[in-house]
């Protein structure tokens, strides 16, 4: 099988998240570690996996390293996991060819110590960096190939990219093509996809994981599988069941999809009562609109008042005359005018979206990996499968301006969603479900964090009549560590069901199967990963 290697004629313009990029190149540092001085003993004599000694020094980081510092916070976006008292890895290991990956999983499993497996470091619960007991990161953010084939409408794309580059290198290549997954560029292609993976175009296309052609991944016996070699079941897991589950994800054959020469963009400010009035509609409307229009909806406290603001911000897959006798006819109390529409092409719409205007933004900032700063921030999810009733949303309101500083976001589903069957892939929400909500909370100083969580849970509880329940439906790819058992550590089976089932209803259980079969001593495992029957830990 061909193995993906790195095009040394790609320049990509990179930025870490915080410092100043580190160069891999590094010379090698004595451990004092003793499970340090194995694993880096066995890189180099691991067989037909083995890493040469000077890849080694180049690829390896321990905490004694001065760089071992900058590589870590790179890519930590969340820093609620980044304070003096977060556990840091003992090791970090930074590929730059697949071939490099077997060795580390093969020598992590015979020190038996736990692997993250790191992409763009997004997860929300720092699952990809941060354990309760010794561990190490292997971080994929070189592994960053993209092949863009436009005649046959795929790409292989790596796990270390990132979502901006994958848009960017498409649109290179074809003005016509898209693909459907989430709005922020610094996401890493490797963990959005595995869990789910959604953005602008879910009513039109569905998920980025229901576009996943072929795959490559690393299992627990330290081999390359393509999709075929992998076998069906963990194919199927693999496609929004959290791969960090079952292995180590190399690179995924994607589907792209055809958008238009132009789309239109808009955004909208509403308060107060025409808030209220407008949200309730959107409700009714949002998600049985025609599908190439995806309006997201988010409540927050007025700057300037005590009213809750409703922002409406939307894509159409075509142009502004055509969105606008849409919702005259069916969103007649949005209010959408011509001159609150802008044509753009598709590339442009991701850097609108993102909050960079396009008329002062070029495309190839998409590039650029840092994200800005990095915030303290908790999130929680849930699903509507029915309006919420004007009592509720009374309170809703109410509620949001009390708190001051809490988000609430609808993303409507409907169109395509609403066609594939839930158990096509891992991920079940589908038809019957109306929208998918998030809560957010951000906030600057890091002994703020009591009181934030705090009204995120208030806001969360407020709505538990109103939601999805038995389960109450939660979204992988908006981790929440507070769903099910608290502590550290892997779960057994009878714990994992409890967001087992949030996260994947009646798909869990054949999910615990295919880890029964792939890694029944459950080496790949985080806090809230899928158990194999057999774990007794």
């Amino acid at each position: 099988m061909k193995i993906l290697k790195m095009n040394s004629n790609t320049k990509l313009f990179l930025f870490s998240c915080f410092l100043v990029f580190q160069p891999l190149c590094s010379v090698s540092y004595a451990g004092t570690d003793p499970i340090y001085d194995e694993f880096v003993g066995c890189l180099s004599t691991t067989g037909d996996n083995a890493i040469s000694k000077d890849t080694v020094s180049k690829i390896v980081y321990n905490q004694v390293n001065p760089k071992f510092t900058s590589v870590l916070d790179a890519y930590i976006r969340n820093r609620l996991f980044n304070t003096s008292e977060t556990r840091k890895p003992t090791i970090i290991v930074t590929p730059t060819e697949e071939c490099q990956v077997p060795a580390v999983v093969l020598c992590a499993e015979k020190a038996k110590i736990q692997i993250k497996i790191r992409s763009g470091g997004h997860d929300y619960e720092g699952l990809s960096y941060v354990s309760s007991v010794s561990f190490i990161v292997l971080d994929m953010f070189n592994l960053k190939s993209i092949e863009i084939d436009v005649a046959g409408e795929t790409a292989w794309v790596q796990a270390g990219a990132t979502l901006g580059e994958l848009y960017y290198r498409i649109s290179e290549k074809s003005p016509v093509h898209g693909f459907p997954a989430g709005v922020c560029p610094t996401i890493g292609v490797g963990g959005h996809i595995t869990g789910g993976g959604y953005g602008n175009m879910i009513r039109k296309y569905g998920l980025s994981s229901d576009h996943v052609l072929d795959a490559r991944i690393v299992d627990v016996k330290g081999r390359i599988l393509d999709g075929k070699a992998m076998g069906d079941d963990l194919f199927w897991a693999i496609k929004g069941g959290g791969a960090g589950s079952f292995g180590v994800i190399l690179a995924y054959k994607i589907k792209l999809v055809p958008v238009p020469r132009k789309v239109t963009y808009f955004s909208l400010q509403f308060t107060g009562e025409e808030a209220m009035d407008v949200f309730s509609k959107y409700q009714e409307v949002a998600s049985i609109i025609d599908n190439n229009l995806f309006i997201r909806a988010t409540l927050k406290a007025g700057k300037n008042s005590s009213a809750t603001e409703m922002n409406a911000i939307a894509q159409f897959l075509g142009d502004s005359k055509t969105l606008i006798s849409i919702t005259d006819e069916h969103f007649p109390v949005l209010g959408l005018k011509q001159e609150n529409c802008i044509e753009i092409t598709w590339i442009q719409s991701i850097l609108q979206w993102y909050g960079f205007p396009y008329t002062t933004t070029n495309p190839d900032f998409l590039l650029n990996r840092n994200p800005n700063s990095a915030v303290f921030f908790k999130r929680k999810s849930d699903y509507l499968h029915k309006p919420i009733p004007k009592q509720g949303l009374e309170s809703l309101f109410k509620k949001i301006a009390e708190l001051g500083s809490s988000e609430f976001t609808l993303n409507p589903y409907g169109g395509k969603m609403g066609e594939i069957p839930a158990g096509e892939t891992p991920f079940p929400h589908r038809a019957g479900t109306l929208f998918k909500i998030q809560y957010a909370e951000t906030w600057m100083k890091e002994e703020a964090g009591d009181k934030y969580g705090k009204q995120l849970r208030e806001l969360h509880s407020l709505m538990t009549p109103y939601v999805s329940s038995e389960p109450r439906e939660a979204f992988l790819n908006y981790r929440d560590i507070e769903l099910g058992t608290n502590d550290n550590g892997p779960r057994r089976y009878e714990e994992a069901k409890v967001y087992g089932h949030m996260y994947f209803k009646n798909n869990f259980d054949r999910l615990v199967k295919v880890k029964t079969a792939v890694d029944p001593d459950n080496f790949f495992w985080n806090e809230q990963s899928i158990p194999p029957l057999s774990a007794v830990q």
